[in-house]
């Protein structure tokens, strides 16, 4: 395990290093056939990663963002989403981060989420806890949805939508926050900084690492009706909390939560 947790910390900082080379007002990028951006940056980092991965781990597979190369029969899937928040990134808002998981049979082993803006690396191994800068870090004990932190991602070509959901939680007078970039708030779950974030897409490399981040910290990741999932393969949506909250956020969840058509 230590070399994966060595190649994991490089190739967070030298994701970092592209992002920062790229950040910029006025930065080009494309638009993707869902109607989100890819940059310069993204493409790059996914690029790298997979290159390494051939390298040093040729029997393994690496599922990313941008580009993916998949080997058939392989135990081992490096989940990547090379800029979780291109969006933000790419209008010159300093709150993306890197975010790669280690997935072995579908279970998350060991996970990071960097932000080279903050030069904050969170990172955990499995049965180890969750560090931040190498210093232990654990959710906080806010113990109802009143005045709790949370953060969520909505986008109207998502399976899932939230409207329902957001509405009904603003009786109960949380904090709601939206930043398109959910790694990041998700990963100060874990810190004690958010108290929950809410993601209702499918597509895994944006909560993989936030899985075993957040868990090791003490809290509590499931698919946004409460159930456990894999994490080489596309998801439920996601529902990240201290742990406290999470059983009420799930039945909430069931309730108001609507799938939608446009997937």
């Amino acid at each position: 395990m230590e070399k994966y947790k060595i190649f994991i910390i490089e190739i967070a900082k030298e994701a970092g290093i592209i992002m920062n080379k790229h950040f910029k007002i006025g930065m080009i990028h494309i638009e993707k056939k869902d109607t989100s951006p890819v940059t310069e940056a993204d493409l790059a980092i996914n690029s790298l990663l997979i290159k390494r991965v051939k390298e040093l781990f040729p029997k393994h597979s690496v599922l990313g963002e941008e580009e993916s190369c998949m080997i058939e029969g392989s135990e081992y899937v490096w989940v990547c989403d090379p800029i979780d928040g291109t969006i933000p990134f790419s209008l010159g808002l300093p709150i993306a981060t890197f975010s790669l998981a280690l997935v072995h049979n579908g279970e998350v082993i060991l996970g990071v989420v960097y932000d080279p803006f903050c030069d904050r690396l969170f990172y955990a191994e499995k049965g180890k806890g969750s560090y931040l800068n190498n210093k232990k870090i654990h959710v906080s004990d806010h113990p109802t949805l009143n005045k709790a932190r949370i953060e969520f991602e909505m986008w109207n070509r998502s399976k899932y939508d939230l409207q329902p959901l957001i509405n009904e939680l603003k009786k109960f007078n949380p904090v709601l926050v939206r930043f398109a970039s959910f790694a990041n708030p998700s990963a100060l779950v874990g810190a004690g900084e958010f108290t929950a974030t809410i993601f209702p897409h499918t597509s895994v490399q944006d909560v993989a690492a936030i899985k075993i981040i957040v868990e090791e910290a003490g809290g509590k990741v499931t698919d946004l009706f409460g159930n456990e999932q894999r994490y080489d393969q596309p998801i439920n949506g996601v529902l990240v909390s201290n742990g406290i909250l999470h059983d009420q956020l799930v039945d909430l969840s069931k309730k108001f939560v609507i799938i939608q058509n446009n997937n």
